[in-house]
């Protein structure tokens, strides 16, 4: 194992692979890993990020390892890792959150994101996977869920990475901002929050009693690993200016766009003054509006589409059959669910979604990577548990079945060319 989501659940999951007789290891990075482990078979990671690809590949063969087992799989430790990983044909299993947040977590095989199998997949292959096409699916929530265990453990984390460190003076985050840095933007969000309590009650106040139609556009953390490893955007402010911009060319006069921050969004960007700046510079002041967080739904609900790079809140925009545009590399990114046309295009007449093949879509992620649980309740974390054990021992990976009905889509081509 190596990091994994801020909490005990590496550590709980460690306990259920023991007690079924598989030997478990752990390299810690920081004090923030050794602290959420707690048990033995632990390695401490402390020289400088140059070692790590022959210090890994030393414990891979000394160990003897079979699977490797992590959170997240672009950061730079775990993308050497992987590599080296394939090299000895070991199994790789890639924790994410839930494509389909927040009552759901990701587990796959080999990659997460814009790395999984589902970017090559077509609905024609999805359907044709699943055992029982049609099945109703529980509707996706409109919040994220667990937000305080999260931020506490996060909270926890940092605390530990910055105060009592240490023992790794060569760590460095694969954030580019200091753990320091972090944990103040962490500190300044918390003794804000009434603030922007009554700031976010008051913009959804005007967005639901204006009168007016609106497009919404759903930011990301500008630090995300989505945003960063599978889009172009090289800044949060460059996704904005795009969006203000082709709405100004391309949006009905009498509509509005509003902008959505994420739920996370911690301040080191000002996002709000993005906005503001930018709308001025387009003359859309009082056409355009910012929404700091809170519930997903209401916007939803009303809204003409949505667009962002690509969130997994895309994922509501589609179970709802609006149209939608992305702008990044996702597991949702299929010429059936989002909508090809140049954005301005796009805000002037946007093109649906096939709800059909999306549901099809969502059906086989739920039968799948999807696991009902969190990494951070303990609620959520004992149903995981109860899970994911048996799935990680599987010989097949839950996309098994999608890979014969890929083969079985290519071998028709074939045939047929």
């Amino acid at each position: 194992m190596l990091q994994g989501p801020h909490g005990p659940f590496f550590r709980q999951l460690a306990a259920q692979l023991d007690a079924g007789g598989h030997q478990v290891w752990r390299v810690g990075f920081n004090r923030g890993d050794e602290v959420f482990w707690r048990r033995s078979r632990y390695f401490a990671f402390s020289a400088a990020q140059t070692e790590w690809p022959s210090t890994c590949a030393e414990l891979l063969s000394r160990l003897k390892i079979t699977d490797l087992v992590l959170y997240g799989d672009t950061r730079p430790i775990h993308a050497e890792a992987i590599r080296l990983a394939r090299q000895r044909g070991l199994r790789i299993h890639v924790f994410e959150e839930g494509y389909l947040r927040p009552y759901w977590v990701t587990y796959e095989r080999d990659g997460s994101n814009g790395n999984s199998a589902l970017m090559a997949a077509s609905v024609a292959s999805i359907r044709q996977a699943l055992d029982d096409p049609g099945q109703d699916t529980p509707p996706p929530p409109g919040h994220w869920g667990d937000m305080r265990a999260h931020m506490f453990y996060g909270a926890l984390y940092h605390f530990c990475v910055m105060a009592m460190n240490r023992r790794y003076p060569e760590f460095r985050p694969h954030r580019d901002i200091s753990v320091v840095q972090e944990f103040r933007l962490h500190l300044r969000r918390l003794l804000l929050r009434p603030l922007h309590r009554l700031e976010r009650y008051m913009a959804s106040a005007r967005i639901k009693w204006g009168g007016f139609a609106f497009h919404t556009v759903l930011l990301q953390l500008e630090h995300d690993a989505s945003f960063r490893a599978h889009s172009d955007f090289t800044s949060g402010e460059e996704f904005i200016e795009l969006c203000l911009s082709a709405f100004a060319k391309g949006g009905d006069p009498e509509h509005h766009l509003v902008f959505k921050a994420h739920p996370l969004e911690d301040g080191r960007l000002d996002i709000k003054r993005a906005v503001r700046d930018g709308a001025a510079r387009h003359g859309l002041s009082r056409r355009v509006h910012f929404v700091r967080g809170g519930k997903l739904a209401p916007l939803l609900n009303r809204t003409l589409s949505a667009v962002t790079v690509n969130s997994t809140a895309g994922q509501q925009v589609l179970w709802r059959g609006l149209p939608l545009r992305i702008f990044g590399r996702a597991v949702y990114g299929k010429p059936e669910f989002v909508s090809a046309q140049p954005l301005a295009d796009f805000f002037a007449a946007p093109s649906p979604p096939d709800p059909d093949g999306y549901r099809a879509f969502r059906q086989f992620l739920l039968e799948t990577s999807q696991l009902p649980g969190s990494y951070y309740s303990e609620h959520g974390r004992k149903r995981l548990l109860a899970l994911i054990v048996r799935r990680m021992l599987s010989a097949e990976s839950s996309y098994a079945a999608l890979e014969k009905a890929t083969g079985a889509d290519e071998q028709q081509l074939a045939v047929a060319e």
